[in-house]
């Protein structure tokens, strides 16, 4: 598998390209690695490639709040400027005066 370099950076806030949900990311893998079981229960017409980069998000939707696992196919950029009120956003990150998030200082490897 050849890995290709990520969108989205780490405080990028995005949405899903097909559900409604948005969040920001909090960590890249440069390709698949969660479980296969994980990617199996993906139904298969919908089941992205392995070889690209995939998102860990403190996501959200008009419910609830959860971590996700996405996709970068499957991500578009969050062009709202809302704040999100996922409850680990504030431990990681700060929101700049434009609406932007930055990494907390001695927050991240």
């Amino acid at each position: 598998m050849k890995e290709r370099t990520a969108k989205y950076g780490i405080g990028a806030v995005v949405r899903h390209r097909k559900y409604p949900f948005r969040g920001i990311i909090f960590d890249v893998d440069p390709v698949f690695s969660n479980s296969e079981e994980w990617w199996l229960a993906i139904p298969e017409g919908v089941r992205p490639r392995k070889d690209q980069p995939f998102y860990h998000l403190f996501a959200e939707n008009a419910e609830t709040e959860y971590v996700a696992y996405v996709s970068e196919q499957n991500l578009l950029p969050d062009l709202t400027g809302e704040p999100l009120r996922h409850a680990q956003v504030d431990e990681l990150f700060i929101r700049n005066a434009d609406g932007s998030y930055a990494v907390r200082p001695g927050k991240h490897n």
